[in-house]
């Protein structure tokens, strides 16, 4: 869902996945741009004076003395901040990546997404410790009543759910108002509406009976479309929801379980307008309290769960009202090395490894070295469900229109030494679909073909790897949008593969708006992203290549294929087993062909975990789930260095 996630599924190291999104395609959020001022990227991390944060900092710079600095920061910004906790107050801190705002239907980076969660809620969600995962009812009260046919889902929403507390309920003096099905029917025709640009509109375009009628008559009368009616989505009473499909869908309980549907109170939108983004107003567990741009976050909890009582299904069987937290505080930290410092000095309460600490922290058998299992530490290791790769643009006309080319790419990738830079943490992948998902292949290790590679650069009409209209070396741009250390090293390695050959690589980086603009413009020739899944069904990632859902949809690399495209919709209705298991292997061989993407790798997620963090269990699907974690504040106490 972007990336630095620390929260559950979390790569929480930048380093190995250069940028993920989850647009159903991580990322949209690039349409989002049009109705976001844009950050000064130049901002540095930790910019200004903060009770929590400590004084101004200075610039890391690269001298001895810089060290110095990031230590004296670590130990100023977790001193200022322990010492100001109220003895018995439960506090996370934790790292997060830079965000595009909090509208559910505009937003599609992970990081985005996992901010929105802790506000807004959905009809559903993942269970939190059930493997396989399955869905649960979040505000609906019960899983669909499904008629015979499969095409009409009854949903039941749970009585007495209300909004926080807000200005914009003017009638109700700003006391937040019940929830009811009225508010999810106006959640789809935002989602539909065109000029909100949902990446998550892909999902729904088609499924639902006069869902696509209402987005053409938004288009047709922006001002007056949402007074209409939607034939498939409806709200018989105030706590009933019916939704009727135009055909068997067999993923919809998993995309109803997605942020773009989370309900909005129509009020919100009215009184903030396009400022919404910076004035969530949902009935999940947490208010936001703060929001610094490329800085920090904070979220309070909400006190309408204290009034409401809400008891939510706790994954320990314990009745304990919820959230367990008083707050979640969220830094944006650049360099991987303040990350980890910050966590040794217990300032952080989770976080990734790093390359560079990889070996001091964990042992040749995958465990945690012994002085920090003494501390208390917990490690997770677990496979993500995910693909990291480079994207080729479609629309490029260098690219797009030379298959022969983009193999040339594939064949001079060398896996071999891709592995030994990223070491345990990483699989290599050998097409989109991650380990336990349906249709999965294992990926090789092994040195590149480069006598192939120059066969085919023949073929694209580059001999040499040089263009014989110029007699120059072929030249590809790259677009990143992560100036981490580790991306710039991994992007170092890629560039002397391609050179091996003859193709000189210019890479570009831009901070992570402005990239994911970049590639919703098409303006990029080529571009590292890594895409999380929604939800584990092989759909979740072959919707990336299906050619309607080209950019500003998930098709980054806006492919174009017939072929795929057939195959896409028979599987799109075919439930999971033995007669889907046949498309979803020709697709597999498709995407082999005609390379649209240079596939690199699937994370092995690597987590640390302080002693006094409680409840807090790996998923690969953790929005909204933060409403489970806690912090034991006499242990933090007791056991923080």
């Amino acid at each position: 869902m972007p990336w630095g996630k620390v929260d559950g599924r979390m790569p929480l190291v930048p380093s190995i996945i250069q940028g993920s999104e989850n647009d159903p395609e991580s990322d949209s959020g690039p349409h989002l741009m049009k109705a976001i001022p844009r950050v000064n990227p130049r901002l540095p991390v930790v910019t200004e004076s903060d009770p929590s944060a400590g004084p101004r900092t200075l610039r890391i710079m690269s001298r001895p003395s810089a060290w110095i600095q990031i230590w004296v920061r670590t130990i100023v910004i977790g001193w200022v901040s322990l010492s100001q906790l109220k003895a018995e107050e439960s506090v996370f801190y934790s790292e997060a990546s830079r965000i595009c705002g909090f509208d559910p239907v505009r937003v599609v980076d992970v990081a985005s997404i996992l901010a929105i969660g802790k506000i807004y809620e959905g009809l559903y969600q993942v269970a939190y410790q059930d493997r396989p995962y399955r869905v649960e009812p979040c505000l609906a009260a019960a899983l669909p009543q499904v008629s015979a046919d499969g095409l009409i889902l009854t949903i039941p929403l749970r009585p007495g759910i209300r909004f926080q507390d807000d200005p914009c309920f003017k009638e109700l003096g700003g006391r937040g108002r019940e929830m009811t099905a009225e508010d999810f029917v106006y959640a789809f025709k935002r989602l539909a509406d065109p000029a909100n640009r949902s990446p998550g509109f892909g999902f729904f375009r088609g499924r639902l009976k006069g869902l696509d009628e209402f987005r053409a008559r938004m288009e047709a009368d922006p001002a007056g479309g949402y007074g209409s009616s939607i034939s498939g989505i409806t709200a018989p009473d105030r706590q009933t929801l019916r939704l009727e499909l135009t055909r068997p869908w067999p993923q919809a309980l998993w995309v109803l379980s997605m942020h773009f549907t989370y309900v909005v109170p129509p009020e919100a939108v009215a009184y903030y307008g396009d400022n919404i983004i910076y004035h969530p107003v949902g009935t999940g567990p947490f208010r936001l309290a703060a929001w610094r741009p490329n800085y920090r976050m904070e979220f309070v909890r909400n006190p309408e769960w204290q009034r409401e009582g809400r008891f939510e299904p706790h994954p320990d069987d314990v009745r304990q009202a919820q959230p367990l937290l008083d707050r979640v505080v969220q830094y944006v930290i650049g360099d991987p090395s303040t990350q980890w410092m910050l966590f040794l000095k217990g300032r952080l309460d989770v976080s990734g490894i790093a390359r560079d600490q990889w070996d001091a922290v964990v042992t040749p058998e995958g465990e945690l070295q012994p002085e920090f299992a003494e501390r208390g530490w917990r490690l997770y290791r677990a496979p993500a469900s995910d693909i990291s790769y480079i994207g080729m643009n479609y629309d490029d006309p260098v690219l797009g229109t030379n298959r022969y080319l983009r193999q040339a790419l594939s064949a001079a990738f060398d896996r071999d030494l891709w592995g030994k830079f990223f070491g345990a943490r990483i699989l290599p992948a050998a097409g989109p679909l991650p380990p336990d998902i349906e249709g999965y292949r294992p990926g090789r290790t092994g040195p590149p073909d480069l006598d192939r590679a120059r066969e085919l650069l023949a073929l694209a009409g580059y001999p040499g790897g040089r263009d014989p209209a110029t007699g120059r070396r072929l030249q590809l741009s790259l677009d990143l949008g992560s100036t981490d250390p580790e991306v710039r090293e991994a992007v170092e390695l890629l560039v002397d593969f391609m050179a091996r050959v003859g193709i000189s690589i210019q890479p570009s980086y831009y901070n992570w708006p402005v990239f994911l603009a970049r590639i919703e413009r098409g303006d990029s020739q080529m571009f590292w992203l890594s895409w999380l899944a929604d939800y584990p069904d092989p759909e979740n990632f072959l919707q990336l290549f299906y050619g309607p859902n080209a950019s500003p949809g998930v098709n980054r690399s806006n492919f174009r294929d017939p072929a795929y495209d057939r195959d896409y919709e028979a599987m799109m209705v075919l439930p999971p087993g033995l007669e889907r298991q046949p498309v979803i292997a020709r697709m597999m061989d498709r995407l082999q062909e005609e390379s649209p993407w240079l596939f690199l790798h699937h994370r092995v997620n690597a987590t640390v975990v302080q002693p006094w963090v409680t409840n807090w269990r790996p998923h690969d699907f953790p929005y909204g789930l933060f409403k489970y974690y806690g912090v034991d504040p006499a242990v933090r106490r007791r056991r923080a260095p």
